[in-house]
């Protein structure tokens, strides 16, 4: 089913003053990333009615700072989970399908350094392709060492005897999740990002809504509601803790915190260090963890798999030992070492996993895909754990559990199996590839859209247009320039001191356009951060 339409405007005057409107929603969502905003889609597709608040931006958190893969989660076949994998095979061959301008295949290749690791993994991973079956990408193949030196012309040449190629997804994760909540909007939902959920409303012990806080006024407002839905990520516990004590079912003992944080350090240096558009994967590095180099948007991300982690900062700063972990072990396995000096931007993102629960009490739904729904006595909703590709799976569940709880009635589901986003365009059977630098191919079937926008053609930098930030103010909820430098372009992720160059820029136009503060300054110091390294 293809979405086709003309952009709708997300002009903040009018968000807020449906906001204010006195009505009953059959569900309210609190947070805007992957989880709550395909939460927001599938039940707005299904007919309900869908108001979603966001504390912050959309996608602000985790669901900005992937790994950028779309994967069906190739570690799972050692651990014997054939179901969990034939479903992530399942639900990425989906997303790239809903989304060809945002999700596309990328190829991969495993080096050999020892005799036994090509046909060590090259089984495993032919393996990969049978579960796959026609949601397969691409065949795994066998590869000499000239073959790998082709595909990899950056990677070490000392002592390579070969590789494995296979296949799996990359995606644009702030702009999927913008396609989601606007895919949701022209569905009927209210989405207002900038608007925290305060603390919950109750009818005879039973949630009925919450009150939010518009956090650009300080203006409160309730919303009613039928069911609310805690989907605010590794931050899922704030609400939890608001709903034990307000609703008297935890009175003689504190809810139980139901999430263990995890981080994943990533680097961005130049395309050059890997010199291709075929990503390198390391699957077990001196420590035993994976390591990867991603083409993404004209850079290469570099990074590992996650390390425990116990603060929830909004801006996690990286720790210092993965930083040096993963510039020495790309060292390892690249021609040319990338150093501090290369680095253009790091991030953190915080990934909610999620502790085993015993009973307290509460109605523990438990999926067997890494993410869990739990509905409490009073009837607050919370999910959380899981990952991008299978948002679609967990929506779903989400709503599964509601009917089961009779907070909802069943409808049919399946309903977003084929909901293309925003921005697909069903005429482009070859989009031009996101490893490809930053440009107007991100709009898919919008791209004359915006190259109708006032200063369309006054480049802010390559990739940037002003008429680009015009369009993030009227109909993608900008507000900051940090939503527009960090999620609507993605230049903060790809080069932070060229991003912290054109705040002031960026903050002009939207000033006029939305009449709001930009917060220039706050941008300038969050560019800083990104270009922290410790020492």
């Amino acid at each position: 089913m293809a979405t086709t339409m003309q952009p709708q405007l997300t002009r903040r005057d009018k968000l807020i003053f449906r906001l204010a409107q006195d009505q009953v929603y059959d569900i309210a969502i609190v947070g805007g990333g992957a989880t709550g905003l395909g939460l927001a889609l599938d039940a707005a597709a299904r007919g309900f009615s869908v108001v979603l608040v966001e504390s912050h931006d959309f996608a602000k958190g985790t669901s900005s700072r992937a790994t950028k893969l779309v994967h069906g989660g190739v570690r799972y076949l050692a651990q014997g989970n054939i179901s969990l994998v034939r479903e992530e095979l399942y639900e990425r061959t989906t997303l790239l399908n809903n989304a060809p301008h945002l999700a596309q295949p990328l190829p991969f290749v495993m080096p050999s350094y020892q005799w036994w690791e090509t046909p060590f993994y090259g089984i495993g991973l032919k393996m990969y392709d049978a579960l796959a079956g026609k949601a397969g990408l691409g065949k795994t193949e066998f590869l000499n060492r000239d073959e790998t030196l082709a595909l990899l012309p950056e990677v070490q040449v000392q002592g390579l005897k070969g590789g494995v190629k296979y296949w799996d997804g990359q995606f644009n994760d702030a702009r999927l999740a913008l396609a989601l909540a606007r895919t949701a909007r022209s569905r009927g939902a209210l989405l207002v990002n900038y608007c925290r959920a305060d603390e919950l409303l109750y009818e005879a012990g039973k949630i009925s809504g919450l009150v939010c806080e518009d956090t650009q006024t300080g203006k409160r407002y309730p919303i009613r509601s039928r069911c609310v839905v805690n989907a605010a990520g590794v931050w899922v516990d704030e609400l939890r803790q608001k709903d034990g004590v307000a609703s008297g079912a935890n009175a003689t003992r504190p809810t139980k915190p139901m999430v263990a944080p995890s981080q994943g350090v990533h680097i961005v240096v130049d395309r050059e260090f890997l010199g291709g558009d075929v990503a390198l994967m390391v699957p077990k590095t001196a420590d035993g963890r994976v390591l990867f180099a991603v083409p993404w948007l004209g850079k290469v991300i570099l990074g590992t798999t996650d390390t425990p982690r116990h603060d929830l900062a909004r801006e996690p700063l990286p720790f210092k030992e993965e930083v040096d972990f993963i510039l020495n072990e790309s060292a390892r396995y690249l021609r040319r070492a990338p150093t501090r000096a290369d680095v253009k931007s790091v991030w953190v993102g915080l990934r909610p996993l999620v502790k085993p629960q015993d009973d307290d009490g509460d109605n523990t739904k438990g999926i067997s895909r890494e993410h869990t729904v739990l509905v409490s006595r009073s009837g607050l909703v919370t999910v959380t754990g899981g990952k991008w590709t299978t948002y679609r799976a967990m929506a779903e569940d989400v709503l599964d559990a509601c009917a089961e709880k009779s907070l909802l009635e069943h409808r049919k589901k399946g309903v977003t199996t084929h909901l293309r986003l925003v921005g697909a365009d069903r005429a482009e059977a070859h989009p031009r590839s996101i490893c490809s630098p930053p440009g107007l191919h991100s709009y898919g079937d919008e791209q004359a859209m915006v190259s109708s926008m006032p200063g369309a053609h006054t480049l802010l930098c390559d990739g940037l247009t002003e008429g680009m930030v015009r369009f993030a103010a009227r109909y993608e909820y900008a507000l900051k320039v940090e939503d527009v430098l960090a999620r609507r372009s993605r230049l903060l992720f790809l080069d932070a001191r060229l991003a912290g160059s054109l705040a002031e820029q960026v903050g002009e136009i939207l000033q006029q356009e939305t009449g709001l503060d930009p917060e220039v300054q706050a941008f300038v110091e969050l560019a800083r951060h990104y270009l922290f390294l410790p020492t």
